[in-house]
């Protein structure tokens, strides 16, 4: 019997859908085609690419109503937010019009009797492990370049949001992309770690883990693929003397709670500036009273559940072992709170520091600790103690400072009175233990591109 593996729906705990994993003959059929898609596709203008992606996204866009139930059923995320449509449509449709840029050549000073350039090619077969989080806009920060750049891509995406896979492979087929250009694969990690060992393929982009972050890198020794790694975080805000605290409370609320928290660049540790550390608290907490757990099908509900029981489990956990060493809970002490369950109430602590797990290590969930700090220079050192570095943010009404502050912390984006946002015309990429490489804008495609230098001597 073949092996499947199954979505377990976190609303009420079922199957909400299974799928057979491809088998070995299944996998090898599909790179062959990618392969044979490649070679014809790269040949293609970038103006043709460009035009057949777009009506990539459309297809996908066309379909939205559809897709905003899917998700809440497969991972949890209220009705209420429409889906991943708007990202999208931003990122998608910014990255396809930022592609004649992009893959310019790039013309060295006039030498006479030479012809010198430097064009960019597509590395050949990219395989997209995609995350269950934010299925949709994680999956297509590298489908959408990778495609217009001319690459062929196979899409691995997380088992818990696999109908996700299959709705980016219907909008490929609905817009007339060449057949095995793009395909979506029910793979087991076992297979995944063997194809990508297998050295077919060029370009690894994967958003997960720290250890499932390894287990690619080993995997992929020796075959000079190159990757774009993004992994775990444990994103910080400081909250300056002079901030908008209205501003800082409300941005910061939806920062640390959005999505359950289970946001690869939500907020799960803040530093407020003493002077306003009373003031900011007592409106924190006012603010987050408004974000209740309930049924992700009513348009009301703003919390839906995790998207797993040990998701919620591991967060409990740090919540347990922080009000073990002294940490007060105060939102919700008791919703949510007993094991076995994916349905955990935001909660927020203080009295806490960095002897606890809940201020160093990933939470990945809906809680968040907050901290009174002396100055910047404390506060820097905080944000600063971490093994991660995807985004940190500055809350201050002088940019000059934000600007400062910026050049000290050891992140790979950091904001100014905003957070959890991807600008696709910035680069997404991270430090430390979040990884390496990089997603979205020019870097971006230069992630899924190779070098080529033309160098032509007359005669």
């Amino acid at each position: 019997m073949a092996d499947t593996v199954k979505i377990i729906s976190p609303v009420n705990g079922q199957v909400y859908a299974e799928r057979r994993v491809a088998t070995g003959s299944e996998i090898e059929a599909a790179i062959s085609r990618a392969r044979a898609a490649q070679r014809d596709w790269r040949r293609a203008s970038l103006a043709e690419r460009a035009d057949a992606v777009t009506k990539f996204i459309d297809a996908l866009v066309a379909v939205n109503d559809e897709i905003v139930p899917e998700l809440a059923w497969q991972m949890g995320r209220p009705v209420r937010y429409g889906g991943e449509k708007r990202g999208v449509e931003e990122r998608g449709r910014y990255m396809i019009d930022l592609a004649p840029h992009a893959l310019a050549p790039v013309v060295p000073a006039e030498k006479p009797g030479f012809v010198r350039r430097v064009i960019r090619e597509p590395v050949g077969i990219v395989l997209v492990i995609a995350p269950w989080n934010y299925p949709f806009m994680t999956a297509l920060n590298s489908i959408v370049p990778g495609l217009v750049a001319g690459n062929a891509v196979i899409l691995k995406h997380a088992t818990q949001t696999l109908l996700v896979g299959e709705r980016i492979a219907a909008a490929a087929k609905a817009a007339g992309l060449p057949e095995g250009l793009f395909q979506n694969l029910v793979l087991s990690h076992a297979d995944t770690e063997a194809l990508i060992g297998s050295g077919r393929i060029d370009h690894i982009q994967f958003t997960g883990s720290v250890e499932g972050g390894r287990r690619i890198e080993k995997a992929a020794a020796g075959t000079f693929a190159s990757m774009g790694l993004e992994l775990g975080g444990k994103d910080p805000a400081y909250v300056c003397a002079d901030a908008d605290l209205d501003d800082a409370v409300s941005n910061l609320v939806d920062g640390a709670f959005f999505n359950s928290g289970q946001s690869c660049c939500g907020v799960e540790r803040i530093y407020v500036a003493a002077p306003v550390f009373e003031n900011f608290l007592d409106r924190f907490v006012e603010n987050a009273k408004g974000w209740t757990l309930g049924d992700p099908f009513d348009p009301e509900t703003v919390v839906g559940p995790m998207a797993q029981t040990r998701f919620a489990d591991h967060v409990r956990g740090q919540i347990a072992e922080a009000e073990r060493k002294g940490a007060r809970a105060l939102l919700n002490s008791s919703a949510g709170r007993g094991e076995g369950s994916p349905w955990l109430a935001p909660e927020i602590l203080v009295d806490v520091n960095h002897q606890m797990s809940i201020m160093t290590e990933e939470s990945f969930g809906p809680v968040v600790g907050i901290m009174k700090v002396a100055d910047d220079e404390e506060a820097i050192s905080l944000m600063n103690d971490s093994p991660y570095g995807l985004t940190a943010s500055v809350w201050t009404a002088d940019l000059d400072v934000a600007a400062r502050l910026a050049n000290e912390l050891e992140t790979g984006t950091v904001f100014a009175n905003r957070c959890d946002y991807i600008d696709p015309a910035l680069c997404w990429t991270g430090v430390k233990d979040t990884g390496k490489g990089g997603a979205m804008g020019e870097l971006g495609y230069h992630a899924l591109t190779q070098p080529k230098s033309i160098h032509l001597k007359s005669l």
